[in-house]
């Protein structure tokens, strides 16, 4: 009977754990979370939720202690908990990549590998684009990148190398910022391309990572 009330109890936790992450709005604020510490606003805004529905969502994901908070006077900052967190939701995407034959085609119908990058970048080729809000720029960014927020864009690319391909980077696979920029930057006429990982997927693999202004032409 032990034995089965251990097994029982233990798989009640898991459950939890997976009830947490099954709406696709908190899978969106932990892919949000990965690029760093947020307040409850900015997640809001980046969401397109209210504030009192991102709140309730953060509050079924600290209850599974998925993520931490942090008070700033009258705002609350929230954080993942631990960087599995993202390793879980990245699982489950691979997952359905390899499974759910419409996610694969969406995701590799963009481009690119991080092999692939690096390798462009050393030989000098490309130009590395971050187009992601300036705020998670500064919280961390692949090295050299350029940060580059989408609104920005049309202003600032005509400053770019004319002879090199840019990469435009952003989120993750399933973030448009960078398949917009993209989009732009072709009917402009650059040679342009999307990397089809993210900031968070570079940093999961243990690749470097820089923080601060770094580039911002």
């Amino acid at each position: 009977m032990r034995h089965r009330e251990f097994k029982d109890g233990v798989y009640a936790e898991l459950s939890r754990v997976a009830k947490a992450i099954e709406s696709p709005h908190r899978l969106e604020l932990i892919d949000l979370l990965a690029q760093g510490e947020r307040s409850v606003e900015s997640l809001a805004g980046q969401a397109a939720l209210t504030i009192a529905n991102t709140s309730r969502h953060l509050q079924v994901l600290k209850g599974a202690r998925l993520v931490e908070t942090r008070k700033d006077g009258l705002r609350v900052f929230y954080r993942l908990a631990d960087p599995q967190v993202f390793g879980v939701v990245r699982a489950i995407r691979e997952l359905a990549e390899r499974r759910v034959a419409e996610i694969e085609q969406l995701v590799r119908s963009y481009l690119g590998t991080r092999d692939e990058l690096r390798r462009r970048l050393v030989q000098g080729s490309a130009v590395l684009v971050d187009v992601r809000p300036a705020e998670e720029f500064l919280a961390g960014h692949i090295p050299g990148a350029i940060s580059m927020p989408i609104e920005d864009l049309a202003r600032r690319s005509a400053r770019l190398p004319a002879r090199k391909e840019v990469i435009a980077y952003c989120r993750g696979p399933y973030c448009v910022m960078a398949y917009d920029a993209v989009v732009r930057l072709r009917a402009s006429g650059r040679r342009a391309r999307r990397l089809v990982d993210g900031f968070p997927e570079w940093s999961a693999s243990g690749l470097p990572v820089e923080r601060g202004a770094g580039s911002t032409r």
